[in-house]
């Protein structure tokens, strides 16, 4: 059928000005020049290449199909085929370099499952090592200067690598790699990747543009990544304890931590995907998880919960640079969720802030058998004034006023602390604060060190670092030493008495000794190879990781418990015929 449509004459004259046509069929437009119409197209050679070249292979069609799997339900323009192909790792070797914090093996996990999914295999030889994996700490100069030492004995293996293997790539994750990135690039050539705490989904990505000889860099923060969706793989799968992170970043601002800066806003993980996960370590046979956060016991889960009534409950006299946060199910309710799965698990957490730490939390600690009873209540200083300057929230007395109570209720709780000196305009006075409060209060464990300055801190934008590194030094010992007297007094007053001891494994100083910890996160030295008897006297066995033995302690130091294994039980076992009552928690 024939269509032609009138022209006007204006139109047909432009057209053969523009075409420089005289008389003749514009072969473009269809328009017959005698009669202003537009006429069908003729088909042509030309015409017909260009509809078959249209309507032909794209770029999709010259790769093999098994580049292409998985990518049936993607738009043609989102599928990447030659990208695809190299986040594969081709079965390249991975050795992980672990510095730091729990939270850190725990990411080291995550980034494990990640890669293995995508056909890495991992070695536990530097040598076998295609790739090397720095999984980096930034909360002090110590920890940063071991990873410049190590990067430095890591290029002198690259430069020594055979020229008919594959080239080693070095990447440095976690807190130090969005810290310093730049400086990271620029000092250390032989790094390759530099990837931040919350870009470890994006690493198959990043070592793939390595291929090609060029840097890659992530360290973009997140507000809601927490890698809920992703079940970490455990590093040591006979071990009997395992890390479970629940939350990740910190809201609390202290002026001179980084920590909200290399691990941003607090995100908690729905409650679902933290019990998934415990019910599947149970079924592993692991028998203590530690619950692990920035700030963990914050946790709010709006998931499930949005109950705008219920609002932060803080410890008496705690106050917070935020706005009290509403609605969740918060850290209470989750200790108890987790404490039903499995009676017979141990649960601990860390890291805390003291404010949160109210009633409720307390309480459900003190009544169930399985979370136990060691918290960890960082301090940091005994002296109001640099607590104020700290930005902690809260004041000596507070501090001790929440330590009192929770003796009060838990009688038998041991607990630990962390603490700084020599932050900025310590006095010699306020520095004894600390002294007289390790004294008063004596802990069980403590975390010490000399305040290190920070970038992009509060501290580092307002204040001077003006304590000098031998006075910092002497202030460090002078803790250390209070800190073992008094953690040598309460180790002492266990001798004679019975504790619950897990079994971990081998003593690291000798195969003739287990090494276990009981309820207090105490160390327990034992006899490894004495037959024990089952408590209701039905025969005997060897003992083995991941017992449960009531121990007597006969020996004591600052650090460690010696004793007799007495006999096999399990956890609710023990504590039914210990004094110590446990009421329902509600």
């Amino acid at each position: 059928m024939n269509v032609s449509l009138k022209l006007s004459p204006s139109r047909v004259s432009l057209l053969k000005n523009y075409f420089k046509l005289n008389r003749l069929d514009c072969r473009f437009c269809g328009v017959d020049s005698a009669t202003n119409n537009l006429k069908e197209k003729p088909v042509t050679p030309n015409t017909v290449f260009r509809k078959k070249l249209l309507n032909g292979p794209n770029l999709k069609d010259f790769f093999k199909a098994e580049h292409l799997r998985g990518q049936d339900h993607l738009p043609d323009d989102e599928v990447i085929p030659y990208l695809l192909e190299k986040t594969n790792g081709g079965n390249r070797k991975v050795y992980f370099d672990v510095y730091g914090c729990q939270m850190n093996v725990n990411d080291t996990e995550i980034v494990w499952a990640i890669l293995e999914k995508n056909g890495y295999q991992r070695t536990e030889s530097l040598v076998e090592a295609d790739v090397i994996l720095i999984v980096t700490c930034a909360i002090r100069d110590s920890a940063e200067e071991k990873i410049w030492g190590r990067l430095t004995y890591l290029n002198g293996i690259k430069k020594r690598r055979y020229n008919d293997r594959i080239p080693l790539k070095i990447g440095i994750l976690g807190c130090m790699a969005e810290r310093l990135k730049e400086k990271v690039l620029e000092k250390e050539q032989t790094v390759d990747v530099v990837a931040g705490p919350d870009a470890y989904r994006d690493l198959p990505r990043l070592l793939a543009i390595t291929e090609n000889n060029q840097k890659s860099v992530n360290v973009l923060l997140s507000l809601d990544e927490t890698y809920a969706d992703i079940t970490p793989v455990r590093l040591n799968k006979d071990s009997i304890s395992a890390y479970v992170s629940i939350m990740r970043g910190c809201d609390n601002m202290c002026t001179y931590c980084i920590v909200p800066f290399t691990r941003g806003r607090e995100r908690s993980r729905p409650v679902s995907s933290i019990l998934r996960e415990i019910d599947h370590l149970s079924e592993m046979g692991v028998k203590e998880v530690t619950l692990l956060g920035q700030n963990v016991n914050s946790y709010q889960d709006k998931s499930e919960d949005v109950n705008v009534s219920n609002v932060t409950n803080l410890a008496k006299g705690f106050k917070t640079v935020y706005k009290p946060k509403m609605g969740g199910l918060r850290f209470a309710d989750l200790l108890y969720k987790v404490s039903k799965i499995n009676p017979e698990m141990r649960i601990r957490f860390t890291s805390p802030h003291p404010k949160d730490f109210p009633d409720e939390v307390v309480q459900i600690i003190k009544s169930t058998p399985n979370i136990c009873k060691n918290l960890h209540m960082p301090a940091q200083s005994g002296n109001s004034a640099v607590l104020e300057r700290m930005r902690r929230g809260y004041t000596r007395e507070a501090y001790l006023d929440l330590i009192n109570y929770i003796r009060k209720e838990i009688p038998d709780v041991a607990l630990s602390s962390d603490f700084i000196c020599g932050f900025c305009g310590e006095t010699d006075d306020e520095f004894e604060d600390t002294i007289t409060l390790m004294e008063e209060v004596q802990y069980n464990t403590a975390y010490l060190f000399p305040y290190s300055m920070r970038e992009k801190t509060t501290a580092h934008r307002r204040f001077k670092d003006d304590i000098p590194n031998n006075i910092k030094q002497e202030r460090l010992q002078k803790m250390i030493k209070t800190f073992r007297a008094g953690a040598l007094k309460l180790n002492s007053s266990q001798i004679g008495k019975t504790h619950l001891v897990l079994i971990e494994g081998f003593s690291k100083r000798s195969t003739s000794q287990f090494q276990g910890r009981n309820d207090n996160n105490i160390k327990v030295i034992l006899p490894a190879n004495d037959t024990v008897p089952y408590r209701d006297g039905s025969g005997t066995r060897l003992m083995r990781p991941g017992d449960y033995i009531a121990v007597h302690v006969n020996t004591a130091t600052s650090q460690v418990l010696k004793g007799i294994p007495l006999y096999l039980t399990t956890l609710q076992e023990f504590y039914q015929e210990n004094p110590m009552e446990y009421r329902n928690y509600n």
